[in-house]
């Protein structure tokens, strides 16, 4: 439907972000759509690397406060201001793959069951570097999530978008996917993902828009239990780390986050159900081990998806991803609840 075209408002959360954030935007404004029905609200939790004039050389729609300082808190701020029927969450590491990305991400929505929808794939770039080109072949940017089967892009190693059940009917150019209250659900929520701002009020966005729990919030409050999301076939580029210092300190920072805010979000996720996270951390820790599981996985990518430089990081990306999570569960251990992330020497 090529005249359908709600309002939609970007929303990019910001921190010491310059380095990523001009492509982003960049990416943003080039898309083929109407002007006058598009919006970029950033929010800026205090950079100091010229990411806020840059965002104002780039013609940023809005820019507000983000007083809270993390990622998830963000995206609450820049949904308070958004006026858009559609809310695409774009982090300033994200890079829209063509012009035509976004009206491929909009057209699910002239469905009216359609609650959000999302890429079905990471993109992976010949020029990027090879760290970036493994998550993106990969599909996601946790190797543990691989052993737990729970992931929400497309996976060169078992070549599906997510190993849970889910209900997804096949239309033109997008998976219909009904999420049901009770069952456990992907990864859903980040990274190039659309939702009408209309529904915000049943879920809990505020203070902090935690990603997964937002579909969770959806099918909880709906009368049939369900919520219908829209896995767009189409990819978008995510520069999430290019080198494995940056990947240990995004974990880290990832992980105690988490630690942190999980209590406040378990009532959110009640009766979500839960994947088999603890057989999954028991087939991922032996695979460490052992190393040679690790080969074959990298192998079986390869032939899928064949960039021999990007699979060959893949054991190194484990057994980072190993310590960076024992030691957290450790620190859980003798210090009790973990302290938000310090994000006073952050950049992107």
């Amino acid at each position: 439907m090529e005249d359908f075209a709600p309002s939609v408002s970007v929303l990019v959360p910001t921190l010491n972000s310059a380095r990523t954030l001009g492509a982003c935007l960049d990416s943003v404004r080039a898309q083929d759509y109407p002007p006058d029905r598009l919006e970029i609200v950033l929010a800026d939790a205090g950079s100091t690397d010229g990411t806020v004039g840059l965002a104002r050389e780039r013609g940023v729609s809005k820019i507000v406060d983000n007083p809270l300082r993390t990622g998830e808190a963000g995206k609450t701020a820049a949904a308070k201001a958004a006026t858009g029927e559609l809310l695409a969450l774009v982090d300033s590491d994200n890079v829209l793959p063509d012009p035509g990305w976004l009206r491929r991400m909009v057209a699910p929505f002239a469905d009216s069951a359609v609650a959000a929808s999302e890429p079905l794939a990471y993109e992976a770039r010949p020029g990027d570097p090879p760290l970036v080109r493994y998550f993106a072949r990969l599909g996601m940017n946790d190797p543990l999530c691989l052993f737990v089967g729970n992931y929400d892009r497309r996976c060169a190693v078992t070549g599906r978008w997510t190993e849970l059940p889910v209900d997804a009917e096949d239309r033109d150019g997008w998976l219909a996917v009904r999420l049901v209250r009770g069952r456990a659900f992907p990864t859903i929520g980040a990274n190039g993902f659309l939702i009408r701002r209309s529904l915000l009020p049943r879920t809990r966005f505020d203070p902090y828009w935690f990603d997964v729990d937002i579909l969770q919030d959806l099918a909880a409050s709906s009368p049939d239990g369900a919520v219908v999301v829209a896995k767009v076939d189409t990819g978008i580029v995510h520069l999430y780390c290019d080198t494995f210092e940056a990947f240990g300190r995004k974990q880290a920072r990832r992980v105690n986050d988490f630690l942190h805010f999980s209590p406040a979000r378990a009532a959110s996720a009640a009766g979500a159900g839960k994947p088999p996270l603890k057989r999954g951390i028991l087939r991922f820790s032996l695979a460490v081990l052992l190393g040679f599981p690790l080969r074959r996985q990298a192998a079986r990518g390869n032939r899928a998806s064949p960039d021999p430089e990007a699979w060959a990081l893949h054991a190194k990306a484990c057994r980072l991803t190993f310590r960076v999570y024992a030691a957290a569960a450790l620190r859980r251990l003798f210090r009790g609840r973990a302290a938000p992330a310090d994000r006073s020497a952050w950049r992107q």
